[in-house]
């Protein structure tokens, strides 16, 4: 049921976007704003299956590549510098310095050292999604309770069992919350690698409409984009809610009492 109810919230306000996206441009003559509509009458005649195929199938392909390399670089590299304070003290200033760079900018950057085919764009994705997880999980590392820390060092505890049942556990509400910021982040900077000396995917599709003046289909792209990032968005609640059940249930105590 509480499920449900998080749908139902998640999809209202896009619900209200969209109507008055709607009713906005109902009577519009504007060549660069076409009603609603229309763009929704030619969606399923521009994204085919053979189009979905060859270049939004590419597009989320190389979003989980990007996605997936940033978690596992930012939650590794978090726990190191969170666990430690040395290297904190030492990677923190080149940490905030690479941070301050927006990753558009260094897209023609990676496009001399990995080229212009799909590890470019997985590079790209990955270098603008690592730093939330990152910075997350460093303060979810630095934030474990220390009296669960003291009992894991008093019952001997190391290792791989205290990584994974104090250190990951106590700090995974932070990681999860790192992981929700990189998903958007990872939408835009897919479509803003595709734009760069691509041959596919959608934000080339979604170029190549502009240029040609195909303003709705263009449109309708930017359309199926938002449709893409508010499934994704749900999936990820749900993988989170049932993944962090423990620590909303302990919330929602904690709350009662």
């Amino acid at each position: 049921m509480r499920i449900a109810i998080r749908v139902v919230l998640a999809v209202a306000l896009p619900a209200v976007l969209f109507s008055v996206w709607w009713f906005a441009t109902a009577n519009s003559t504007n060549f660069y704003m076409p009603p609603l509509r229309e763009i929704l009458r030619i969606f399923p005649d521009v994204w085919t299956g053979d189009r979905l195929r060859t270049d939004v199938l590419p597009s989320l392909l190389r979003l989980a590549g990007g996605y997936t390399l940033a978690v596992v670089t930012g939650i590794a590299l978090g726990v190191l510098v969170g666990g430690n304070r040395a290297v904190r003290a030492v990677l923190e200033p080149v940490l905030e310095f690479f941070r301050a760079i927006p990753p558009p900018v260094l897209v023609p950057v990676i496009m001399l050292f990995a080229g212009i085919g799909d590890t470019m764009k997985v590079v790209v994705i990955a270098a603008g999604c690592v730093w939330p997880i990152l910075l997350n999980t460093v303060e979810g590392v630095r934030a474990v309770d220390s009296v669960l820390a003291d009992t894991c060092r008093s019952y001997r505890i190391t290792g791989l069992a205290r990584l994974r049942h104090l250190v990951l556990r106590g700090a995974s509400p932070q990681i999860a919350a790192g992981m929700r910021q990189a998903l958007s982040i990872g939408i835009i900077l897919m479509v803003i690698s595709e734009m760069f000396a691509a041959s596919n995917g959608l934000g080339f599709a979604i170029v190549q409409f502009q240029r040609g003046f195909a303003i709705p289909d263009m449109w309708s792209g930017i359309l199926l984009l938002g449709l893409i990032g508010l499934v994704l968005s749900l999936l990820f609640r749900l993988v989170e809610s049932r993944a962090l059940a423990w620590y909303h249930g302990l919330r929602r105590a904690q709350r009662g009492s």
